[in-house]
């Protein structure tokens, strides 16, 4: 009988760890050989957040086209309920055309129907009732009775039916044209009235918003006149206020009192403000003094603050000529290094590519198979 080992909980830790590393090995994998995550890389949430954009975007756009569908619907809507309403009244036109035909043109009332008539036959008498059958001519084949004595008066008689019949039909024909006439007008006039209702409703609402205009009007420009009468009330009230208060300086204690009544209790330099009146000639002369000397001590101020904006302004005109100096001096070192790094570059140039002739020549002669290729990506260490 075979004995089988247990394992023991060593064994059991030992393989898990061995799966857990296995798995952590084809979760390394799956990252390692994706070239798209190990070349490029991908910022999900920025992708994310343009998918959004752009899912907003179309979004906007579908309901942008959606108004446009909706504005063209109603626009189709609106032509063809005009070219309805316009195919009606046409049908209107050529129902009562048909009418009057059917009515008053019909084909059994016309002088010439004898000559298509369907029912000729049923309607026609045989050629030849008896011998004394006035209906027998010349022509007919049934009676022989020599030379026609009545051929002129005859033909006379035929000549003014066919004057008739060519007056009939004429006439019938100018009532035709003048019933297609008559028919067209009255489609003109039809439409002509549509048009001149449709004028007359613009009249009325242009009137109606004349009307609205001129109240509208009228009403603002007694709001303005009101305005304009509480405006000079107010100013007749503040001119009234006014004078009031003039009175009051006038007849009031400050220009009425004498000087002494500024005096206070603190000193003469410090009178009552309420009651001072002003300074006196000695005070306005010293005044005027000290003013004077100020006045001085400001020129000589300013006279020297001139004389140092002008050693300034010299002084900045001596540095931006040195600047300037400089600044050529810097450009045509550049331009002496940029000749330099290009010579530099194009020996450079012919060396590499030197270099890379000897490569491709002697070291590189030998090119790797797919072999060579294939035993790399086997694994992530």
């Amino acid at each position: 009988m075979l004995k089988f080992q247990l394992a023991t909980p060593q064994d059991l830790r030992a393989a898990a760890k061995v799966e857990h590393k296995r798995q952590i090995e084809e979760a390394r994998k799956s990252r390692i050989f994706n070239p798209r995550s190990r070349r490029i890389g991908i910022d999900k949430e920025f992708l994310d957040k343009q998918v959004e954009e752009k899912k907003q975007l179309a979004q906007l756009e579908k309901e942008k086209e959606y108004r446009m569908d909706e504005q063209l619907v109603r626009s189709s809507r609106l032509a063809m309920m005009l070219e309805k309403r316009e195919e009606e009244e046409k049908r209107k036109i050529n129902k009562e055309i048909n009418t009057f035909r059917t009515v008053y043109q019909r084909p059994e009332d016309r002088r010439d129907f004898d000559l298509y008539d369907p029912d000729i036959l049923k309607k026609t008498m045989p050629a030849r009732v008896r011998d004394e059958d006035p209906r027998l001519g010349l022509a007919s084949a049934q009676k022989f009775e020599g030379e026609d004595e009545n051929a002129q008066a005859r033909a006379r008689v035929l000549k003014e039916q066919m004057q008739s019949w060519l007056e009939q039909q004429t006439q019938e024909r100018r009532k035709a044209e003048k019933e297609l006439k008559d028919a067209d007008e009255a489609y003109q006039n039809a439409v002509v009235a549509r048009d001149k209702r449709a004028v007359m409703l613009e009249g009325m609402e242009h009137e109606c918003r004349r009307k609205l205009n001129e109240t509208t009007a009228k009403f603002n420009k007694a709001l303005a006149e009101e305005q304009e009468y509480r405006r000079r009330r107010a100013a007749v009230q503040d001119e009234e206020d006014k004078m009031a208060e003039i009175y009051n300086h006038v007849t009031g204690d400050f220009l009425t009192e004498a000087p002494e009544q500024a005096a206070s209790n603190r000193g003469p330099d410090k009178p009552l403000a309420s009651r001072y009146k002003g300074m006196s000639a000695a005070e306005l002369k010293a005044f005027r003094d000290v003013q004077a000397i100020q006045m001085e001590e400001i020129t000589k101020m300013r006279q020297a603050e001139k004389c140092r904006d002008e050693e300034w302004d010299k002084q900045m005109s001596g540095n931006a000529h040195a600047a300037v100096a400089f600044e050529r001096e810097l450009e045509r070192k550049k331009r002496q290094i940029s000749k330099q790094v290009a010579e530099e570059n194009l020996q450079l140039a012919e060396a590499q590519k030197s270099h890379q002739d000897y490569l491709n020549r002697v070291v590189y002669k030998n090119k790797p198979t797919a072999a060579f290729f294939e035993q790399f990506n086997k694994g992530t260490r």
